[in-house]
């Protein structure tokens, strides 16, 4: 096998597509569990905008299979090694599978706050991206709740799409600078801890803070803790601290720090997008059928 690919979402498919049309022998590898299956409808995806992911996803596999150098595996990667120049991958069925390149394309493991109610609404009117799903909240009131050093700027943007209040938690106070920007833009700042969403799930009407008071949402931004998972660290793949958890370190070419280990998507990337993920997949995808290219002439 030239290349197997970990992930059958956008990336991974991308990646797939170019392999597959250089006439490389191609195993992808799906879970079936891909980051936006929370969500109805994708967004900001040109030529995609409201369909489904699924629905997405179908149709790339549909237009895959009619490539003879490509095979699925559909079931979970558990393991994968460098092994005699190449790599080999273990499927939580028990097969092994080996190739010359390898790409992650299984995107991040979201740990989300800790909050009575937000699991339940995560990918509908709990979210992460305003970019993605904010048109649709139809300018309803909307909240921020800090994560990381960055949630504020993120509250900055956000009146674009409703009128917006930045809960710190107690844990993110913005500094003088960043709180001017924000009375600037109209941007309440509470300082009470949210303690409980509140409305029928998934729809969301407000949330409940730490003294009894109500705050009134129709949409609730949030910064879930990421995690590229174990198989960048079972490789040796150098990882970067992100903003909300370990990146897989990547060159301009999705290429890691492991010679012939390639990595697409939300698990080398600050920005969590289905447009930039698929254009990564592509990246991967030309940089590998080169590499094999530059290899094979070399040698």
């Amino acid at each position: 096998m030239d290349a197997i690919i970990i992930g059958g979402s956008f990336a991974g498919l991308s990646a797939a597509l170019q392999l597959a049309r250089a006439r490389r022998r191609v195993l992808l590898i799906d879970a079936a569990e891909p980051r936006n299956r929370f969500a109805a409808h994708a967004h900001g995806f040109l030529g995609q905008d409201g369909v489904p992911p699924h629905v997405i996803r179908a149709g790339a596999r549909a237009q895959l299979a009619a490539y003879p150098t490509l095979r699925f595996h559909d079931g979970a990667a558990t393991a994968a090694q460098c092994r005699q120049g190449g790599f080999v991958v273990t499927c939580a069925d028990g097969s092994l599978h080996r190739a010359a390149r390898l790409v992650l394309a299984s995107g991040v493991r979201d740990t989300l706050p800790d909050l009575p109610g937000l699991a339940e609404r995560w990918g509908r009117t709990v979210i992460h991206c305003p970019y993605c799903h904010g048109y649709e909240l139809d300018g309803a009131p909307v909240g921020v709740l800090a994560g990381h050093e960055k949630s504020a700027h993120q509250a900055l943007l956000l009146p674009d799409w409703g009128p917006t209040t930045f809960f710190t938690d107690g844990t993110h106070e913005p500094d003088a600078q960043a709180l001017a920007l924000l009375a600037a833009r109209g941007v309440v700042v509470e300082r009470t801890p949210v303690v409980a969403l509140l409305g029928d799930a998934p729809g969301l009407t407000g949330v409940r803070l730490a003294d009894g008071r109500t705050v009134a949402l129709g949409g609730l931004f949030v910064a879930p803790r990421t995690d590229p998972g174990p198989l960048a660290r079972q490789l040796g793949c150098a990882l970067d601290d992100g903003m909300t958890g370990p990146l897989v370190r990547v060159d301009a070419l999705q290429q890691t720090s492991v010679p012939g280990v390639f990595a697409a998507g939300d698990a080398a990337s600050q920005m969590h997008n289905a447009t930039l993920a698929a254009a990564a997949g592509v990246m991967a995808g030309v940089a590998v059928h080169q590499s094999l290219v530059m290899a094979a002439a070399t040698r």
